[in-house]
């Protein structure tokens, strides 16, 4: 079973990254922690992967996600 990269995990850690920064710059950490973990949030499932360049790829990709989707 091959790895899906989590995008979420990324926004979360940058934001709380972030929000830390801000929050020592600041001098009240736990407000900017906590809003810099939502809105790592919210990038974080923005993003999206992307698409198959060519119509091939794209027929193939959508056959196999059609097979994923297929309960057991």
């Amino acid at each position: 079973m091959s790895s899906k990269p989590r995008y979420a995990g990324v926004g979360i850690a940058l934001g709380a990254a972030l929000g830390a920064v801000f929050g020592v710059i600041a001098g009240n950490v736990g407000i900017w922690l906590a809003v810099g973990i939502a809105i790592g949030v919210a990038i974080g499932a923005s993003w999206k992967r992307k698409g198959p360049a060519c119509p091939d790829c794209a027929a193939i990709h959508s056959s196999h996600e059609a097979m994923q989707r297929r309960p057991s």
